[in-house]
């Protein structure tokens, strides 16, 4: 199961991700995302994976880079920080990161929230910019 909430005091987009994953839910989010035109362009997001299991191959994960890089074309800059707590899960995060490096988003890998949300306050449009 995948939810989702724009937290409008943080401005960062917190999702919650629980149970067996399905390729299908994750693009579904991804397309919910780049079609949603109020979240702002400078998009932060924060991922809870810890009750979350990956259930799908691992070949699939370019079906979610493709639609990743859709999702990017519709916002200035991205910055996404995924808390993780399994090895299964941290490994196929590490190689969905490898697969969508580009020069509008960065994606990171976490054991805690309050790592990830440090991490995040440190972007600004201004220093992603830059990079």
């Amino acid at each position: 199961m995948v939810s989702a909430k724009f937290n409008h005091r943080t401005a960062i987009l917190e999702s919650k991700f629980e149970g067996k994953l399905t390729v299908n839910e994750l693009i579904e989010c991804i397309i919910v995302i780049k079609e949603n035109e109020t979240y702002p362009r400078f998009l932060k997001k924060l991922i809870d994976s810890k009750k979350a299991t990956v259930n799908f191959s691992s070949n699939e994960l370019a079906l979610l880079a493709e639609e990743h890089f859709k999702i990017v074309e519709k916002y200035d800059y991205i910055v996404t920080a995924i808390i993780l707590d399994t090895p299964k899960e941290t490994a196929f995060a590490m190689l969905f990161q490898n697969l969508i490096k580009n020069n509008k988003s960065k994606f990171q890998l976490f054991s805690t929230r309050e790592a990830a949300i440090d991490w995040l306050n440190n972007y600004t449009e201004s220093n992603c910019q830059n990079n």
